[in-house]
């Protein structure tokens, strides 16, 4: 038998469908539509396995939805603007359009010898001027409809990528890239008005019933509702003015009467105001900035304040002074900048209040105490309760009290009921060169002048040099310089480039029409959104898909889209891990060069320097514990590495890269293969008469069964994204057609499971799949032809019920076939999720099957 070689297969299948143009998604097509997106990649210059995961998942979808009849759009391109391609350009003198073209041409050259069925004519860059023109178009008019705008605000700085970030950008006080400490910094810069969306992109979430719930949750956080009251605390003794108040935003105006100090932000107007005239609380506001504004920051933070010597009066019951001070935990970006601490019931204020000699009086006391015997210890008391200690509110609920309180102050003029959001609104402005230039020019006569719409795009200048910190767009001798647009006279460009993530959040729109020459074809936009499939990591939960929203909704008042959400399904999948090595010098080292010893010493294959193994991390190039995929797809194949990369795991949790994972990968195509062409020739030349057969032996019978019952899992899988499960009954399948049936219809339920497995692999590996199905006899391609579909008939059967337990403890139940084969029943097993998680990091030393009992799994 000829054995099966990928090499040339793969070559020529892709070569066809090309040809042929299977992949092109016509505009105007009788055909449902289906929109494939998984997240586009950053042009790092080398793809790895995490990125064939992500693109091989998204390339299931998309083929089983082109089998069930849908047209399918399933586009690439490159989010290629970004501090990458300029740290190369200061690091190695290749200007950043250079690396970057370069790059994306290596990964694209990666990418397609994996058979993807990518519509390739869609292709884009964010790079592109066709590109980020229209993106400047699109800034500008969000700045005629008040959604852009310029002020003056305090920033997070990253001192290592010099520029601002987004607050979402600040991971744990730090750079989201660089991991630098971030610093605060007073700028003039430029902001999205996302806090117009905010109450609208929070009740949405709802019906986000493809999304995963810890996304949504994420996203609910971040974008923070908050119900309470505003309440106004007069300054005491005539400061500022007559008349002067501070301003609290609280979720718990029920315990004002428990109140003991007002703190303000660091950066909250009076602060500022105040260390004009004081060093000490300068010197104090300045150690503040140091810390971040991140709530993670601030959690960990020892709580520090700063008595301004000045009072405030408690706004209920009778009059009592608060001190004020500055605090290092109140932020100036959620509420009003300004807190009242109420120590007794927020450990936040007890830690504070113990620090500075603070009372502490109980307002809410629990459940059968006694209000005069109930006091606090080391622990705020943060439970049900009623009111005491509090006046008119005394004997109330804690609910009751809310309700009551903001009325008296709404009554009184002493505050009103209230709600806030901790979501921000979006700083776009980047200190750098590799970006979207933003459209604008400043005149002293006129002001902020937009360029106007027919002189865009706004390019960047190509001799930009790198050569010290900053910004090279403001370092360049001539390009900022221009003529204002409105009176001629001279004015400078906004050296400012927009925020990547910018680039990201409308790329999926660029793609329904990519090369229309205004920002969006709209009938295109109608046809194709939203994304019914959209597949990426779970580490943009926030970032990008916040902002793709955003946008979806800033378009939708541009009257360019009709549409509420962009991503109608979302799947974050799981990452790909591979373990870290690092030198004697603690430089990171690719493993391709780590060689072993044989005394079992790891050493660098280039300078021979000891090496170290590290943990397990998910692939990254910074860490370079990468695999590149292309010497693997030449020795193995695309169809191994698809295989082995949807088999080993289920698609939402990591996948560990091993050699012997891929391996069993390449020797099943290799047995498949053997199968099919073994039943062919069985068969012979009269397959099309015994294709008639209408009478079954009870063998013939039960492989009829198990085909439909694979056909109907396995849709049902790819549709559940359960795609590990799939190809678990694949294997039952093959190992059903080892052993095959005899009596009347036995031919013909051996063709119909034969042609059946060939067709139901075809979306996980397309290329042994048209090669077999060209052996099979057909003309057409397979990538053509419709998904098969399971007869109700053939679904009944006898199932029993299974417990899997891992190293003797319970851990899941599959339903299996009675007297299903060991080999289908151990795969089964192991694919469950529940089994996946238990065994951990463990390796499996023995599967024990008892048949149709029970399963065990020995992990060492």
């Amino acid at each position: 038998m000829e054995r099966y070689n990928a090499a040339v297969a793969e070559a020529r299948w892709q070569e066809i469908w090309d040809e042929q143009k299977v992949f092109e998604a016509p505009d105007d097509s009788d055909k449902p539509k289906y929109y494939v997106l998984e997240m586009f990649p950053y042009p790092s210059g080398r793809a790895h396995m995490g990125h064939v995961r992500n693109y091989t998942l998204g390339d299931v979808v998309a083929r089983y939805r082109m089998a069930r009849g849908y047209n399918v759009l399933h586009p690439m391109g490159w989010d290629a603007f970004g501090m990458p391609a300029e740290n190369a350009a200061i690091e190695s003198g290749v200007h950043p359009a250079i690396w970057t073209r370069q790059n994306i041409d290596h990964m694209r050259a990666q990418f397609k010898p994996l058979g993807l069925s990518v519509d390739w004519g869609r292709e884009l860059a964010t790079c592109d001027p066709e590109y980020y023109g229209k993106e400047q178009a699109i800034f500008l008019e969000l700045l005629e409809i008040g959604l852009a705008y310029r002020k003056e605000a305090w920033v997070n700085w990253d001192p290592v990528d010099h520029t601002v970030l987004a607050n979402e950008q600040v991971i744990d006080g730090k750079g989201w890239r660089s991991g630098a400490p971030v610093e605060r910094r007073k700028l003039t810069h430029w902001f999205f008005r996302i806090t117009e969306f905010a109450a609208d992109l929070l009740d949405a979430l709802k019906g986000l019933d493809r999304w995963p719930e810890k996304v949504r949750l994420m996203q609910a956080n971040w974008i923070g509702r908050s119900e309470g009251a505003r309440v106004f605390f007069p300054l005491e003794g005539g400061v500022g003015g007559e008349g002067r108040k501070i301003e609290v935003f609280t979720t718990r105006p029920d315990t004002l009467f428990g109140a003991s100090f007002c703190a303000l932000a660091a950066d909250h107007p009076l602060s500022l105001e105040l260390a004009g005239n004081d060093p000490d609380l300068a010197e104090f506001i300045e150690e503040c900035r140091k810390l971040g504004n991140t709530a993670e920051a601030i959690e960990t933070a020892e709580k520090r304040g700063y008595d301004t010597g000045l009072t405030v009066a408690r706004p209920v019951g009778e009059p009592v002074s608060l001190p004020l001070y500055v605090a290092n935990f109140v932020l100036m970006d959620y509420g009003t900048g300004a807190i009242f601490g109420c120590p007794a019931h927020d450990q936040r204020d007890l830690d504070f209040a113990r620090k500075y000699d603070l009372p502490v009086p109980p307002v809410v006391i629990p459940p059968g105490e006694d209000a005069a015997d109930f006091s606090i210890g080391d622990e705020a008391y943060t439970g049900e309760g009623l009111l005491a200690n509090s006046d008119f509110l005394d004997g109330l609920s804690s609910a009751e009290a809310i309700t009551r309180v903001i009325a008296h102050l709404e009554e009184n003029d002493l505050g009103k009921g209230a709600i806030t959001y901790r979501l921000r609104d979006w700083g776009v402005s980047r200190q750098r060169y590799w970006g979207a230039p933003v459209p604008i020019i400043h005149c002293d006569k006129c002001g902020v002048v937009p360029v106007p719409k027919d002189q865009l795009p706004v390019t960047l200048p190509e001799d930009a040099t790198f050569d010290k910190p900053g910004n090279p767009l403001d370092h360049h001798p001539t390009w900022k310089h221009v003529d204002c647009p409105k009176c001629g006279g001279k004015a400078t460009r906004d050296t400012d480039t927009l925020d990547t993530f910018v680039d990201s959040s409308w790329y999926f729109m660029r793609y329904c029409s990519p090369r229309d020459e205004g920002i969006l074809d709209k009938k295109a936009a109608a046809y194709w959104l939203p994304v019914d499939q959209y597949i990426g990591g779970v580490e943009h939960a926030i970032l990008h898909l916040l902002y793709s929203r955003f946008f979806t909704r800033a378009l939708r008042k541009l009257g360019y889209v009709d549409l509420d959400e962009p991503f109608e399904g979302l799947f974050t999948q799981g990452m790909v891990t591979h373990v870290t090595y690092k030198d004697e010098d603690g430089a990171w080292v690719f493993p391709e060069n780590v060689e072993k010893k044989p005394d079992g010493s790891l050493v660098r294959v280039d300078n021979g320097k000891t090496v170290s193994k590290g943990r397990l991390e998910a692939m990254s190039k910074s860490k370079k514990n990468v695999v590149d995929p292309t010497p693997i797809v030449e020795q193995y194949g695309a169809d191994a590495v698809r295989w082995f990369i949807l088999s080993d795991s289920p698609p939402e949790r990591d996948l560990l890269w091993s050699e012997s994972g891929i391996e069993g990968a390449w020797r099943f195509t290799h047995r498949l293969w053997r199968l099919v062409l073994e039943n062919i020739e069985l068969l012979g030349d009269s397959r099309p008469e015994i294709a008639k057969a209408s009478e079954f032996s009870a063998s013939a019978t039960a492989l009829r069964q198990l085909t439909h019952r694979t056909i109907d899992g396995i849709t049902g899988d790819i549709e559940a994204f359960h795609i590990n499960k799939a190809v678990a009954r694949i294997y039952e399948l093959a190992n059903a057609l080892g052993s095959r049936p005899d009596g009347p219809g036995a031919e013909a339920a051996l063709l119909e499971a034969t042609e059946c497995i060939v067709r139901l692999t075809a979306p996980m590996m397309p290329h042994l799949a048209e090669e077999l199905w060209a052996a099979l006899g057909h003309k057409t391609l397979l990538v053509q032809e419709p998904w098969p579909v399971a007869d109700p008939a053939l679904l009944a059967r006898d199932v029993v019920t299974m417990a899997v337990q891992v190293a003797g403890k319970l851990r899941d139940t599959i339903e299996v076939e009675l007297d299903a084969d060991r080999e289908a029943v151990e795969s089964l097993a192991l694919a469950s999720y529940k089994v996946q998680k238990a065994i951990g990091d463990g390796v499996v030393r023995k599967v024990i099957v008892v048949p149709n009992r029970i399963v065990n799994i020995v992990v060492g």
